[in-house]
């Protein structure tokens, strides 16, 4: 049975709780981490009800040491590592005027250098499969979220090298934008403004749109896939 970790498994209505769960229905034995503590400090508090029906393990990623802990646990429980998920995102909304270098560290911590590092131990550890998340910022400015887009548009622009550096190994490295993705914090109005924008069947992305992608990309099929940012949105990247 191939084994899977996925990262920022904290919410039930998060694309990796959906994630964690399509692949451990696809037969992957999974291991899934979060950390609550963040979604505490969050507008849409803490899923108390969001252990996973999977081995869980909490982690705070701003730890420069727990991406390598958390590599050697689900080695441990699984026996080896043949696909990591990362999905974890520290969200911030800080804006020009008023982002600090407090929340700029802390962001690009969690969502850079953890990334980083997790890919680090996966791959010492004979990872064959890696899938990172990045936004949309490409696609869209987003000046109210600052240090959550430096950080996420890193997690893009070093895709190419992580897949460069691992495809001696055979192993594969590919990044998801999921675009507007409906996972329980946009209010009615901004929901019925971005669904009117949105040129495919004018609805949100789901979590189950992203795990579908997740699933593909780690799957036999999408072996000859790698260095990518895929962007499965909906059409918003184009959109007139």
């Amino acid at each position: 049975m191939p084994s899977a970790l996925v990262t920022g498994v904290s919410r039930r209505a998060g694309i990796a709780w959906t994630v964690a769960h399509r692949l451990a229905a696809d037969g992957w034995d999974v291991t899934a981490s979060g950390w609550p503590g963040h979604d505490r400090e969050q507008p849409w508090g803490e899923d108390s009800a969001a252990a996973p029906a999977m081995p869980w393990l909490a982690a705070d990623l701003a730890d420069p040491e727990a991406p390598a802990r958390l590599v050697s646990a689900h080695v441990a429980r699984a026996g080896g590592i043949d696909a990591l998920v990362a999905v974890h995102a520290r969200s911030s909304d800080q804006d020009l005027a008023t982002v600090t270098a407090a929340e700029l560290d802390a962001s690009f911590a969690v969502n850079a250098r953890a990334t980083v590092l997790l890919v680090q131990a996966a791959t010492a550890a004979g990872v064959r499969s890696v899938v990172l998340f990045t936004t949309g910022v490409h696609q869209r400015p987003m000046p109210d979220e600052l240090p959550y887009v430096v950080s996420k548009a890193a997690i893009q622009g070093v895709t190419a090298t992580l897949a460069a550096a691992l495809a001696s190994s055979g192993a594969t490295v590919n990044c998801v934008n999921p675009g507007p993705n409906d996972t329980g914090w946009p209010d009615d109005a901004t929901r019925a403004e971005v669904a009117a924008a949105m040129p495919l069947r004018s609805r949100w992305g789901t979590p189950a749109d992203a795990a579908d992608l997740v699933a593909f990309l780690v799957s036999d099929a999408a072996r000859w896939i790698t260095g990518q940012t895929i962007d499965s949105d909906g059409g918003w990247g184009v959109r007139s």
